[in-house]
């Protein structure tokens, strides 16, 4: 199989699939979906952080040879900084739940579709992204690539279940609803094929996009997803927290050691 055709496949794992599986999700009757939704995210966090640190960061300081590792670390900085603005500007941030605070529609009809217009931007630009960042793992080691698509899309899903939710407060059918989220998540294709013609003759660039892509994965994680668990603090819902987080980071050390074995 082509390197191109790992990449498709692979960003069509992190996009659309994650759409279907976030749509299959809400099919769910109303009381379990509640109940296993703040599950994915827990395990979620585990696969983005064990993705970020076992995987793209330190393959990056080892693709960058003699150079500084502080032009790594300083790369991982810079994208934790630049992801900070984007969510300023209200198009990095994603919805993990039925109720969103960010992206929350007002009582006008206007502001309701903005709100839904503004997901569907902030989404597909944060897909082609993470289409970019599976691109440029899959050119660094094919192994890789399959694991920081695992992390996507383990957390494309319950990001996905939130999204659907604004859309359709904000007056979307739920035709409509899944075909422009089905839409904006091809973007990931995009930023895959984007990555692959673009990069492949840059390979001296590769470890600091390795950074930025870890640097995605961590500001998503700490600053997204862990604050929503922050409201459960009953011992038993930490405990489950940690043994979720703790699974999604096994996964991966046990999908990157296996592959690589």
């Amino acid at each position: 199989m082509s390197l191109l055709t790992w990449i498709l496949l692979f960003s069509l794992v992190g996009g659309a699939l994650s759409v279907i599986g976030a749509a299959v999700f809400l099919l769910l009757p109303g009381p379990l979906r509640t109940r296993l939704l703040p599950h994915a995210v827990s395990f979620a966090i585990g696969a983005l952080l064990g993705a970020a640190l076992l995987g793209l960061l330190p393959h990056a300081l080892e693709g960058a040879g003699g150079r500084d590792p502080h032009l790594i670390t300083g790369a991982l900085l810079l994208g934790l900084l630049g992801f900070f603005l984007l969510e300023k500007l209200v198009l990095w941030r994603h919805c993990h739940s039925t109720e969103c605070e960010v992206h929350t529609p007002e009582d006008s009809g206007h502001r309701h579709s903005a709100a839904g217009t503004l997901i569907l931007i902030g989404d597909g630009l944060h897909n082609f992204i993470d289409g970019i960042l599976i691109g440029a793992a899959f050119l660094t080691d094919i192994h890789l690539g399959i694991v920081t698509s695992l992390a996507v899309a383990a957390h494309e899903i319950p990001q996905e279940v939130g999204d659907f939710a604004v859309l359709l407060h904000s007056g979307f059918s739920t035709a409509k609803a899944f075909f422009y989220n089905l839409l904006s998540s091809l973007a990931t294709m995009v930023g895959g094929v984007l990555a692959y013609y673009g990069l492949r003759d840059f390979a001296p660039a590769l470890p600091y996009i390795l950074a930025v892509a870890a640097s995605s994965f961590i500001y998503v994680a700490v600053a997204d997803l862990i604050p929503g668990l922050h409201q459960r603090v009953e011992f038993s819902a930490t405990l489950k927290q940690v043994i979720l987080i703790g699974a999604g980071v096994a996964l991966i050390y046990v999908a990157h050691s296996t592959l690589h074995t």
